[in-house]
């Protein structure tokens, strides 16, 4: 305001807006083309500007800042249970599913169909990360859908539509469908094993559900799966959230989360009172069939933390090349050059990782690469969703202490991080199944053995690591197992697709002896430069 003004207000780099994040991403660009996809490169640069954008900033900022709201009852005194977004979630669901985040994998017939969803879901998790939640549950289902050919056959259609519905009414009365999962319980957690609620047969196909779920993550759902007691033991079922006379399910939405982040997608607990459902799968085999769906929303997992470190590396590299200390640009000083470079390393070395895991899915046709997908899945989401927090956190320290005002983004990637390393099976229950993997499917162990020793030869640390051995597979030593074989295949990865000078830095800091426990810790002559130079976003303006 004239008059008022005590300073000019200089240093401060522009509004990170304006880019495709896409086109500007040159790894990205580089897997897509790795892996048979370019057939969807305008789509994807399509999306990638949406992504970019001011206005999708603005959508992500309000969605989190005006968090959904429970309405159990409306205001005549009639129990509704339902949940307010703030307009921006609404158009956030809008465009994701317009982009076919939550389908082109199934509704694509064509090579590539599901490494180009995963680019989408990566780009996606870039704009605002909340509405990845139902776009990876309603992906996802598909899997255990296929077990209950009828309720596919009658679900499909709307379950992929691009389009988005939000109207609390019956899935016969709408045009598009979401997708979602319920499954822990208070006395359980991760172990599904002691799952307590259970179905009674009510005639004509339906059970009657009646327990709790302690975690129930869209449930504004119009369809859900989750996991009852019968007297064959532990089944899947598949609930509608509102029944088709027009009224909601027989559940009760006790309260929404207070979520640490992820803020602007609803988490609630629920209590089912007689729910109507339909069985899923074999009676009985429960577990077996919603780890069916798991496979998939572990890798969205892996795909949205490595999405989450692609924007935080990319924020912080655009704020220090555009800030000055000391007379020198920040992104010039040797060690922010340095912080910066290793953290680049660690986002493509997850993009990549994550992108090959999509690839293997795509190819699950082939024995060979079904057997990979099979253990990469876990090793990918438990290595990825570990790194995200520690990059989100060092990336916000670039910022020095506009960083940590909720104003700026980098204060919600810190906040989101963390989630996914919790979703779909916090680490330990995610190494013990890679241990599974191992240990009973010799032939993903073997496949998985393969497809790192393609770059034999490449580096001399990754050869070494070829022929030494590996930690026994027991409990115990089943983190180490996880993260060895995520390191050595992202090794083996970047060896074969990425610039020369990024692959050896990362051999030389996460295979050898070149790194430190820090970020920041890259040997002399690490061709930081050209890392930073290939991380960086160019913003118009």
């Amino acid at each position: 305001m004239s008059g008022y003004a005590t300073h000019e207000v200089l240093n401060q780099p522009p509004e990170f807006a304006g880019f495709n994040a896409y086109l500007g991403d040159a790894a990205l660009c580089d897997a897509v083309a790795a892996f048979g996809t370019t057939w969807a490169q305008e789509r994807l640069a399509a999306c990638g500007a949406r992504i970019g954008s001011a206005h999708m900033q603005a959508l992500a900022r309000d969605a989190n800042r005006h968090t959904p709201e429970l309405r159990t009852h409306d205001r005549f005194g009639h129990r509704i249970d339902e949940v307010e977004f703030h307009p921006a979630w609404h158009e956030l669901m809008i465009m994701l599913r317009a982009d076919e985040v939550h389908a082109l994998g199934w509704n694509a017939d064509r090579p590539g169909a599901q490494t180009a969803r995963a680019a989408l879901s990566y780009l996606w998790s870039q704009g605002e990360a909340g509405v990845g939640c139902p776009a990876a549950m309603t992906f996802a289902s598909l899997a255990a859908l296929r077990l209950a050919p009828a309720l596919l056959e009658k679900f499909r259609e709307k379950i992929l539509s691009p389009g988005y519905d939000p109207a609390p009414v019956p899935p016969g009365a709408k045009t598009a469908l979401t997708v979602a999962m319920a499954m822990t319980e208070k006395q359980g957690g991760s172990d599904l094993r002691q799952t307590q609620t259970t179905a009674t047969q009510a005639g004509g196909g339906k059970f009657r559900l009646t327990g709790h779920k302690w975690f129930f993550s869209v449930p504004t759902s119009d369809l859900f799966l989750t996991l009852a007691r019968t007297e064959a033991g532990i089944s899947c079922f598949l609930a509608q959230g509102w029944r088709d006379e027009g009224e909601r399910n027989f559940l009760l939405l006790q309260r929404l989360k207070d979520k640490c982040g992820n803020r602007s997608n609803a988490s609630s607990e629920v209590e089912f009172r007689g729910l109507e459902a339909e069985l899923v799968g074999v009676e009985g085999r429960g577990i077996a069939t919603i780890l069916e769906m798991a496979q998939l929303t572990r890798l969205e997992c892996a795909l949205g933390s490595a999405g989450l470190m692609r924007q935080a590396v990319a924020l912080a590299i655009h704020h220090a090349s555009h800030r000055t200390a000391f007379q020198r640009r920040l992104a010039d000083q040797p060690l922010m050059e340095a912080v910066l470079a290793d953290l680049a390393l660690e986002a493509e070395g997850a993009m990549w990782l994550a992108m090959r895991a999509a690839a293997a899915l795509d190819a699950a046709h082939d024995a060979t690469e079904a057997a990979l997908f099979r253990i990469l899945a876990p090793i990918a989401k438990y290595w990825i969703c570990k790194r995200a927090p520690a990059v989100a956190a060092e990336a916000m320290e670039c910022h020095g202490g506009n960083g940590f005002i909720e104003e700026h983004a980098a204060a919600r990637l810190y906040r989101d991080a963390p989630v996914n390393g919790l979703w779909e099976g916090s680490g330990n229950v995610i190494c013990l199944d890679v241990l599974r993997a191992l240990t009973r499917e010799p032939e993903a162990a073997a496949a998985l053995r393969a497809e790192i020793a393609l770059a034999a030869g490449g580096h001399k640390a990754l050869d070494e690591w070829l022929v030494a051995p590996l930690p026994p597979p027991t409990e115990g030593h089943a983190r180490q197992l996880a993260q060895q074989l995520a390191v050595a295949l992202t090794a083996s990865l970047l060896l074969r697709h990425a610039p020369p000078a990024l692959a050896e830095a990362f051999c030389a800091t996460r295979l050898g002896q070149g790194g430190g426990f820090a970020f920041g810790a890259l040997p002399v002559g690490a061709g930081a430069a050209a890392i930073l130079q290939r991380a960086a976003v160019l913003v118009p303006g």
